[in-house]
């Protein structure tokens, strides 16, 4: 077995998906993955929660040349259900890795579409804003107030370089044609892979905001592998799966705890016949 991240993907035939202009390993088979990503990061011996405190009311991060304010509800994760209501490790290395990824030419998203799924406190999608891009941050109805709290302290419309909006969206529900059209050049997701039976309605919102031109990048923390492995195996049908390297990622905010996958919806022609 691969000694580091590096040698296993060197172990492949890495390959361009999407607009990500950085060769990726291929994810090929789902339990072969997780057995790769948990040996070789060993997540649950490395620190938990390295980038954001989950008692604070507030969140501040230096990034695009300004200090961002991300205010946080703890009070509300003890509600059953709530989603959203704080950041993770993940959202902030995703959004992180936009702003390296921009800044060192692996990515252009100035001008882009870009649309955000279970934004919560919305981070990623602001920085996506302040990088450029046209964007959309969705979330359940209950999430939106901090949602619109956080676009509207982070994101000065018409003075950024992109724009902020804030929309409604269910997973599994028919997204509103203002997502669809025309469809997103990119598509963001943290920690979004967290319940096995939220795939199916994540994966079913993912194949209608995406055409074969969509790039999808999802960044989660590794704490289910069977959750995981369960949407690895079901996303494999319809979309090429690649998994980021973290010599790819911003160098000051890697975790051993958090992986990023890029996507892009498989031609009709290539797509596997197995159910």
């Amino acid at each position: 077995m691969a000694e580091t991240e590096s040698e296993a993907a060197e172990a492949v035939d890495a390959l361009i998906i999407g607009s990500f202009f950085k060769p990726v390993r291929p994810v090929k088979d789902a339990a072969e993955e997780i057995l790769l990503l948990w040996a070789i990061q060993q997540p649950i011996v490395h620190k938990h929660n390295s980038f954001v405190i989950h008692s604070s009311l507030r969140l501040q991060l230096d990034a695009c040349g300004r200090q961002l304010t991300i205010f946080q509800s703890p009070s509300s994760m003890s509600t059953p259900g709530v989603t959203g209501a704080v950041m993770w490790d993940s959202g902030v290395v995703l959004a992180k890795f936009l702003e390296h990824a921009v800044e060192t030419g692996m990515l252009l998203l100035r001008g882009k579409k870009v649309v955000e799924l279970g934004a919560g406190c919305g981070l990623v999608g602001c920085i996506a804003a302040l990088l450029g891009a046209q964007v959309i941050l969705t979330d359940l109805p209950d999430r939106l107030k901090l949602l619109k709290k956080n676009v509207e302290a982070n994101v000065e419309q018409g003075y950024a370089p992109g724009s902020a909006t804030v929309a409604e969206l269910e997973w599994g529900d028919d997204p509103d044609c203002k997502l669809t059209e025309p469809m997103p050049d990119f598509v963001l997701g943290s920690d979004v892979i967290y319940s096995e039976g939220a795939v199916t309605d994540l994966l079913a919102t993912l194949q209608q905001l995406s055409s074969i031109h969509t790039t999808i990048f999802l960044a989660g923390e590794l704490r289910n592998d069977v959750v995981l492995e369960y949407f690895l195996e079901l996303a494999l049908q319809d979309f090429e799966v690649g998994h980021v390297d973290q010599t790819f990622w911003h160098p000051d905010y890697c975790s051993h705890r958090v992986a990023i996958f890029v996507l892009v919806k498989k031609h009709p022609s290539l797509k596997s016949s197995k159910g």
